[in-house]
């Protein structure tokens, strides 16, 4: 069953999606999703923001978080009616004290 996470507001259907909470207490996300080679240079933008405000709908959540781990199996999408499988993993960015 596919669910949903938005990153920085995008939506995007996860084949899987677990949340673990880290030692720490800071959550870990990992998702992976199907690329289409439509979708290829908005998600390859959107990766590229490295940071993100993190939702996830069905659980409830929502923390910011940046990337700290992410493969394909496919790195050039530009040939038309292809499909990457992309992995990527998020970590809760910790709030900072304010001053």
């Amino acid at each position: 069953m596919s669910e949903t996470i938005q990153l920085n507001g995008h939506a995007i259907e996860t084949v899987k999606l677990d949340v673990h909470t880290l030692q720490d207490g800071r959550r870990h996300v990992v998702c992976d999703f199907k690329v289409t080679s439509d979708a290829y240079h908005d998600i390859a933008v959107l990766l590229y923001e490295m940071n993100f405000h993190v939702r996830i709908p069905h659980g409830n959540l929502a923390f910011d978080a940046s990337i700290s781990n992410y493969f394909t199996d496919t790195t050039n999408l530009y040939k038309g009616n292809e499909v990457a499988d992309y992995h990527v993993e998020l970590t809760e960015i910790p709030l900072q004290p304010k001053s």
